[in-house]
């Protein structure tokens, strides 16, 4: 095999990077047929990559192998209040031939990281390649995140327990809410997930559920019984997000984007009654996909999500530089 020349990314490979990206887009469609189709075309997919690669602060290394591109990697920062001093690789933001090229890929994008202070390191990877994944384990990398994908039934089904009432709140009940959206933060922080954000307040809880219920974006369901709310499930309906976006966003889906239960309420059936009742709700509006994600750490999310149907995708790997 001819020796792989690792240079910095420039716009002259946009072009044939795009046809890699659009090749690698094919191969995990054959996997999972709910991805979108459009992607395939290098056209659709160079959209995707140029947004990576105009995003602020992006850089990037390019493989040559006899003066041909073979693969790319693309990095940029997001938010460092939430992700510390970081780099994050979408899944548009990366494509090789050959596995093995992403560690020299990153070998030379990650020492200018590095030397930006910039240690966090987040990468997006398609479940439908173990090598690649593979790959990426001898880089450094865990997997951090599952993000999951399942068919909306054409008639979900929907039959909560006895005594249960599923409903979308009103304003005037938020003031009830605030154990009920401390529960999945609290859990979070536990071992042996150990999530170092802080817990929201009852003022910031407030405003965010006002927000929400001013918008037609989210599409939220709590579950009561004898009044009291146990646990609510929020799918959001607007479209691609930060989490789901470009080859990642499948057409005509929604977001199960939050879910928490209080601790005395799960293993109730509660959170199989809001899930079939969020199935319900997308059938009716024509979805035919709905994702979600979890941290695999989360003994609890990590076991019920795959149950409920969601099958994984791809993966959020993370490693951290000392």
């Amino acid at each position: 095999m001819a020796r792989l020349e690792v240079v910095p990314f420039a716009d002259e490979h946009l072009d044939v990077a795009a046809r890699l990206l659009a090749a690698r887009h094919a191969r995990d469609r054959r996997a999972e047929p709910l991805l979108a189709k459009r992607f395939e075309d290098p056209a659709s997919a160079r959209v995707e990559l140029e947004r990576e690669w105009r995003s602020d602060g992006a850089s990037g290394a390019a493989a040559l192998r006899d003066g041909r591109l073979a693969g790319y990697l693309i990095g940029a920062s997001r938010e460092s209040e939430i992700w510390g001093k970081n780099v994050w690789v979408e899944l548009a933001g990366h494509a090789v031939e050959e596995p093995e090229d992403v560690r020299d890929l990153y070998a030379l994008a990650a020492a200018g990281w590095v030397e930006q202070g910039r240690t966090r390191h987040y990468m997006l990877v398609p479940m439908t390649d173990p090598a690649l994944i593979d790959a990426w384990f001898r880089l450094g990398f865990g997997q951090q995140q599952a993000h999951g994908i399942q068919e909306v039934p054409a008639r979900a089904r929907h039959s909560p327990p006895n005594g249960l009432e599923i409903r979308r709140p009103s304003v005037d009940e938020i003031g009830s809410f605030f154990e009920l959206d401390l529960a999945l933060p609290r859990h979070q922080r536990s071992s042996p997930v150990f999530s170092n954000r802080p817990l929201p307040t009852e003022e910031e809880i407030r405003e965010e559920w006002l927000d929400t219920l001013s918008k037609d974006e989210e599409d939220v369901l709590v579950a009561f019984r004898d009044g009291k709310p146990l646990a609510v499930w929020s799918v959001y309906v607007g479209g691609p997000t930060s989490h789901f976006r470009g080859v990642a966003w499948p057409d005509r889906a929604s977001y199960l984007a939050y879910a928490s239960t209080l601790p005395e309420a799960r293993g109730s059936g509660i959170g199989v009654a809001l899930t079939e009742a969020s199935l319900a709700r997308a059938a009716e509006r024509g979805e035919s996909a709905m994702v979600t994600d979890w941290r695999v750490t989360n003994l609890l999310a990590s076991r019920f999500w795959p149950k409920r149907g969601f099958r994984s995708f791809f993966l959020r790997l993370y490693r951290s530089i000392p």
